[in-house]
């Protein structure tokens, strides 16, 4: 159990808690695969993710862990010239400017409503931070190149390298929070698959899921609202799961209503 806060502080919310790949943009399918592919072919790697390929590896939390879960489920034969995780490591930093690259080219558009929300949040003193199991260097690469304005307000970046267990373990919230210096009751998590639900549920956070390409029909059960994306004044959200409270959009106000409630 926490200590140091009194009975008022966990009254109302203080932060949002984003993950990154697949919540703030759709960067896995046209984003990291492709980024992968590359790496794999300038290292003269007979190996190509496709759609359906990268949708089973996705599930797994973290690039180099990603590495290699494939190679142990699909390449066991494969032997590196250098140690595996010398090797592994080497290929994720290539995959990962690669990646940025494609970040550069702008191909990569934020979801609906994320920037709104972001600046919704900064002007009503909402903090804002990230909690992913995304290298810094990848979370750092998506708010400079997508978010370059708002990318200082995140006071807390939370990301895979930072912790022992990715998600679905809750390591990475806890960091979060902890940094934050705030209870879970104070803090909404907004996530896109059920292994991020499972995370942030885990660290005591109430969480909002807006379903992404590879994450639609996951199990959403314990999440308090599930969408398929935050909307806009003018592109109204579809409710999946949950009650909006007569919202049409996701705003500070509806975020605020959802962590009052018992």
């Amino acid at each position: 159990m926490m200590t140091g806060f009194s009975k008022e502080s966990f009254m109302g919310l203080r932060a949002l808690i984003f993950d990154v790949d697949g919540t703030l943009a759709e960067t896995e399918k046209d984003g990291h695969r492709v980024a992968f592919n590359l790496a794999f072919a300038e290292k003269g790697l007979p190996w190509y993710w496709d759609v359906d390929l990268y949708g089973k590896l996705v599930e797994v939390g973290g690039g180099k862990e990603r590495i290699r879960y494939y190679i142990s489920h699909y390449q066991p034969s494969f032997t590196p010239d250098q140690p595996l995780e010398e090797f592994i490591k080497e290929l994720h930093s290539l995959k990962s400017r690669y990646y940025r690259q494609i970040l550069e080219n702008h191909s990569l558009p934020l979801r609906i409503g994320v920037r709104r929300l972001i600046g919704e949040a900064r002007g009503e003193g909402v903090k804002l931070a990230v909690a992913s199991t995304a290298s810094e260097e990848n979370v750092t690469a998506l708010l400079e190149t997508l978010l370059p304005q708002e990318k200082e307000w995140f006071e807390v970046i939370a990301a895979g390298d930072m912790v022992a267990n990715k998600k679905p373990s809750p390591d990475i919230y806890l960091l979060a929070l902890e940094k934050l210096h705030l209870p879970p009751q104070q803090c909404l998590a907004i996530e896109d698959t059920q292994q991020g639900l499972k995370a942030a549920v885990a660290a005591g956070l109430k969480t909002v899921i807006t379903v992404s390409q590879y994450s639609q029909g996951e199990d959403f059960e314990e999440a308090i609202l599930v969408l398929n994306h935050l909307g806009e004044p003018d592109l109204p959200f579809q409710v999946i799961k949950g009650n909006p409270y007569g919202y049409d959009y996701f705003n500070i106000s509806l975020a605020r209503k959802l962590i009052e409630q018992p």
